[in-house]
Formats: structure tokens, C-alpha cells, sequence
């Protein structure tokens, strides 16, 4: 995002007050506005709430619902945590990164559709391996699931 709108981020500032006490918050709907939480739009952030920009950054990294790459409409969520490691959800996770055409490095595709993340836990181990798209959550996963779970929102 090489230019942004100001007078959006100053809607939220204001939603918010601009002492900074909210900046979670601030930066929550920011990355609602933006879908991802840019340099530029964080310096400003930084600039009108005079947060200096390491916090903010520190904030923007420390949290790992926020982001500071774009990310894609549809964000899939694997667990990698132990109860859904040990079910094989590595397996499911490489499928997905097979069937989203994601390289090794690659989290998001192409096109801007889907995101792919790997998240400690989601607290469902009672449903390992575990899978979230947006806010819909998965179960018992397999590898052989992974297409129609993709094709609920709108992959091929």
C-alpha cells in the first residue's frame, strides 16, 4: 500500500482518542481498514499519536493477528500445536501449501486469495489436527479434506 487514505485513519484515531491508551485497539481496525498494517500508515499512526514507532512496532510484531504484509481474503489457519502435531497436522499444512500453489516461502497466494499461517495453538485439541479459515474452525482434518474445505471459499 504506497499511498493510504488519511482521513480514514484519522477516523479511527479519533474513534479511539489520539492519546495512544487504545493501541491495540487503533491498530486492530487499522488492519481492518488497510488489511494489513503498513509502514507508511504506521509511521503516521506513530506521528499523530506521538507513540514513538518502535512501541508501535513492537505492539504490531509481539501480537500474531497483526500483520505487516498484505495478507489474502481468506486467511487459513493451521495448529501446529502438540495435540494437532502429533495427529499429523504437518501433513495438512503441506497440503494446503500444495494445493494453494504456496511456495516453501510463500504465505500468500498470487492472487491475493488466501493466506496461509501456521499458529502455536488454537485451543481445539480435543479436535486435532485443527484448521481455521477466517472465523470457521475444522476439525480432525485430513490431508483429503483440504480440498473442500478450500472449496468453500471459492478455490478450485
Amino acid at each position: 500500500m504506497e499511498s493510504f487514505d488519511r482521513s480514514v485513519i484519522d477516523g479511527v484515531l479519533k474513534k479511539h482518542g489520539n492519546d495512544g491508551a487504545s493501541l491495540i485497539a487503533i491498530l486492530r481496525n487499522v488492519q481492518g481498514e488497510c488489511g494489513y498494517l503498513p509502514k507508511e500508515v504506521l509511521q503516521y499512526v506513530s506521528q499523530k499519536l506521538d507513540v514513538p514507532l518502535s512501541k508501535i512496532f513492537c505492539v504490531a510484531t509481539f501480537f500474531s493477528s497483526f500483520s505487516l504484509e498484505p495478507r489474502g481474503k481468506n486467511v487459513v489457519s493451521v495448529c501446529s500445536g502438540t495435540a494437532c502435531h502429533v495427529k499429523h497436522g504437518g501433513g495438512v499444512a503441506d497440503r494446503l501449501t500444495r494445493q494453494l500453489k504456496l511456495s516453501a516461502d510463500g504465505k500468500t497466494t498470487a492472487d491475493r486469495g488466501f493466506t496461509l499461517e501456521k499458529v502455536r495453538c488454537m485451543g481445539c485439541c480435543s479436535v486435532a489436527p485443527a484448521v481455521r479459515v477466517n472465523q470457521d474452525t475444522y476439525g480432525h482434518v485430513t490431508q483429503d479434506a483440504v480440498n473442500e474445505i478450500l472449496k468453500k471459499y471459492g478455490k478450485s
